[in-house]
């Protein structure tokens, strides 16, 4: 098992990304003070029952993010309530997503 992190500047403070890598599989997430955009391994709607504000961004087996470099260059696949009440909509580009969390 792997562990690499990736700070991203946001207009709002920074997002710390965390990367957990397994031989053919990666868990990626990028957290900030007011939630976190994840990869679909992520259940958001339990994350809504604690009060958490998340997202998933796009991510297949066929198109992965696979690192976090890649992750800022996807979009918003889905929020939850707590999300979408900061801003987060589908569709959104990560980028913009971030300075919502930060």
């Amino acid at each position: 098992m792997e562990i690499n992190t990736k700070t991203y500047q946001t207009p709002n403070g920074p997002v710390e990304g965390v990367q957990t890598k397994w031989a053919g599989f990666n868990i990626l997430l990028v957290t900030g003070s007011k939630g976190f955009l994840a990869c679909p391994a992520i259940d958001i709607d339990a994350c809504e029952g604690y009060g958490v504000a998340a997202a998933i961004v796009e991510s297949t087996p066929d198109n992965p993010i696979g690192t976090l470099e890649r992750f800022a260059d996807r979009k918003v696949t889905k929020a939850n309530a707590k999300a979408k009440a900061l801003g987060i909509e589908e569709g959104m580009n990560v980028t913009e997503a971030f300075a919502l969390i930060a």
